[in-house]
């Protein structure tokens, strides 16, 4: 009913910059949260950051080098990521809190994941 597709992952060196883009198309009557989450080999998936009501938050890891914002027209969430770390590696999963329908209870959609290496 919704698909979430993400793009802008890729390989980039220490200090290096890039920008994920996640859009969701489907049966959208309204979307409320929107974020990112991570997943780095043999961790946990992570929050990294999310955008709900106008308000952001972010995990103390990536604090001041990535920024999330979101195009309410295209259904669109970004994260912009700069000051790369090796640390930062990890296939990144967009996420959508979405209603689909008058009445309906929200629901949890994923994206399929986009990877994220930094290593020079």
């Amino acid at each position: 009913q919704v698909q979430l597709v993400e793009s802008g992952g890729g390989l980039v060196q220490p200090g290096g910059s890039l920008r994920l883009s996640c859009a969701a198309s489907g049966s959208i009557f309204s979307m409320n949260a929107m974020g990112w989450y991570r997943q780095a080999p043999g961790k946990q998936r992570e929050l990294v950051a999310i955008t709900s009501g106008g308000g952001t938050n972010y995990a103390n890891s990536i604090t001041g080098r990535f920024t999330i914002s979101r195009d309410n027209a295209k259904n669109t969430v970004y994260l912009e990521m700069n000051s790369l770390k090796p640390e930062d590696t990890a296939v990144y999963y967009c996420f959508a809190n979405v209603v689909t329908g008058w009445g309906r209870p929200p629901n949890v959609y994923w994206g399929q994941g986009t990877r994220v290496t930094v290593s020079s």
